[in-house]
């Protein structure tokens, strides 16, 4: 389990927050809006009433002794940026900040957050893989290139196994697993067998995977 502070209960802020909890992990939340704070009792370890540009009060939380402090004020970049340097600067031991344009996310990293979400861009981009394709079910990304896609087996691989198919030397991607009725199987080996009721996960970047399906 670790310890998490999360800085802004917006949208987002709430959902970070909430996702954190399912995972087992403490949460406590700040918000300088006291409806905000009071509607997050229910899905936080703790929440408090204040001001990120406040030092003091940021110091009263005892930042450092969080394993990560989220930043997810999106409303006032100024703000923002403040709140971030101020928790490096108290001896955050991580800080990650929330970005909505490309310019705020190089100033934030030069103020001491060790990693910046862009939720929009990121999401745009994963919403253009999905819905450009129909052979695309989901995609997580790895990295700019790479990702991790559900896909649709082609019917030229159906009742083919993969050793059969050599699918890692002939298509340069990497089978982590086939999913069926929404369970994931990661038992995977040469003799297993595609069938059309299943679905593929796969690692590989992204041209290689438009090439492949013919996205």
């Amino acid at each position: 389990m670790k310890s998490f502070l999360v800085i802004g209960l917006g949208r987002f802020g709430r959902h970070i927050c909430a996702h954190l909890m399912n995972l087992g992990h403490e949460v406590i939340a700040v918000d300088r809006n006291e409806s905000r704070v009071n509607d997050a009792m229910e899905f936080v370890s703790g929440a408090r009433i204040g001001d990120g540009t406040d030092v003091d009060f940021l110091r009263s939380m005892g930042v450092r002794n969080f394993d990560c402090c989220i930043v997810t004020i999106s409303s006032d970049f100024q703000s923002s940026l403040e709140t971030t340097s101020y928790l490096k600067e108290l001896g955050a031991k991580h800080v990650v900040s929330r970005a909505e344009r490309d310019v705020q996310e190089k100033f934030l990293l030069r103020n001491g957050a060790d990693e910046v979400v862009y939720p929009e861009k990121q999401m745009a981009k994963i919403a253009a893989i999905r819905y450009s394709s129909e052979h695309i079910l989901d995609y997580v990304e790895i990295s700019n290139d790479y990702g991790v896609f559900e896909v649709t087996i082609p019917k030229n691989w159906v009742d083919k196994s993969i050793g059969q198919l050599d699918i890692r030397r002939n298509y340069n991607i990497n089978i982590l697993g086939l999913k069926s009725n929404g369970r994931m199987d990661a038992a995977v080996s040469a003799a297993t067998v595609l069938t059309e009721d299943k679905t593929l996960l796969v690692l590989g970047d992204y041209k290689t995977i438009q090439k492949i399906f013919k996205i």
